[in-house]
């Protein structure tokens, strides 16, 4: 039997070319999907820092609630914006395969993140992105920078900043790919929780879209992203935090798990590497968090809430 199925999602492009992947990847199945276009705190309030905004869950909280009021049956996220406390009566139904983790930087001239010069401006909204340059480059200024994926490419394109760091999964997306001058080395510049990956999200009991999604869910992607947001939840970092963390497969049992906490300026950095069983993730994520606090973390996710 057809079913058709309303689908929630931001209004951008980059969302809606999320949302359109998994519509297709359902059509595929015979399932009809209704795309409806919801507007989020993080989407209509563009002038202040993320950080400001308040709690976390500005890109989500709108489209979770349209979820329990059943005015749509899914919700697709960028998982890196999901907040990972639990919401009662909803659930992450299905993760795909996962798009690249990789920062990238785009300059305004061509240059290099080496060859940048002193003093040199760097445009990012992330903590996470901004300790970890500084880490590398005290040298360097960072700034602010809001909007969608275009508008920032406007921002440097009319010499706001020297260079600016995106996700290069999204650029990869939208067919952006030409833009970027380098990638930036995962060695030294780790992703953001869920970053690469996308979350579908569904009402808990309902069985019918949960079941229409599972030929969509990746189990390795899943386990990854199931370290990863263990880690930051049991950090009690949030999505705003100085953390930085990637869990991949190297066999087909074992993940690996990287992770960093990073003062707001970026001269301190705890980092740490583990593996564990692909079926353990959980614990491999609890048990990385945990020797990070034994390390100090909890001071500098506090003193960034503090002065982020």
């Amino acid at each position: 039997m057809s079913i058709r199925l309303r689908l929630g999602t931001r209004a951008s492009a980059l969302a809606r070319w999320q949302a359109d992947w998994v519509a297709a990847r359902l059509a595929e199945q015979g399932v009809e999907v209704e795309l409806v276009l919801i507007a989020t705190q993080g989407d209509a309030e563009q002038r202040d820092p993320i950080g400001n905004l308040g709690s976390p869950g500005v890109f989500t909280k709108e489209i979770q609630r349209a979820l329990l009021e059943n005015r749509v049956d899914l919700a697709v996220h960028s998982l890196k914006d999901l907040p990972t406390e639990p919401i009662k009566g909803l659930c992450l139904a299905a993760v795909p395969p996962r798009e690249t983790t990789a920062d990238v930087l785009i300059s305004h001239d061509g240059r290099r993140f080496d060859g940048l010069p002193p003093g040199a401006t760097i445009g990012t909204g992330s903590l996470r992105r901004r300790a970890q340059l500084l880490h590398l480059r005290p040298d360097l200024k960072m700034a602010g920078i809001r909007g969608n994926v275009d508008t920032r490419l406007e921002k440097l394109a009319r010499g706001d900043f020297d260079a600016i760091v995106l996700a290069e999964a999204g650029l990869k997306r939208l067919g952006l790919s030409s833009r970027i001058t380098e990638i930036l080395p995962g060695d030294k510049v780790l992703p953001a929780v869920g970053q690469g990956a996308l979350g579908i999200e569904t009402r808990a009991d309902d069985d019918r879209t949960r079941t229409a999604l599972a030929a969509l869910n990746d189990p390795v992607t899943h386990a990854a992203v199931l370290a990863e947001r263990t880690l930051l939840a049991d950090l009690a970092g949030g999505c705003l935090a100085p953390i930085a963390a990637w869990a991949r497969p190297t066999d087909a049992q074992t993940l690996a798990l990287d992770a960093a906490v990073l003062s707001q300026d970026g001269r301190q950095r705890l980092f740490l590497s583990q593996q564990g069983p692909l079926t353990s993730a959980q614990t491999l994520g609890s048990t990385v968090a945990a020797a990070l606090l034994a390390q100090g973390a909890a001071d500098l996710i506090a003193a960034a809430r503090v002065t982020g």
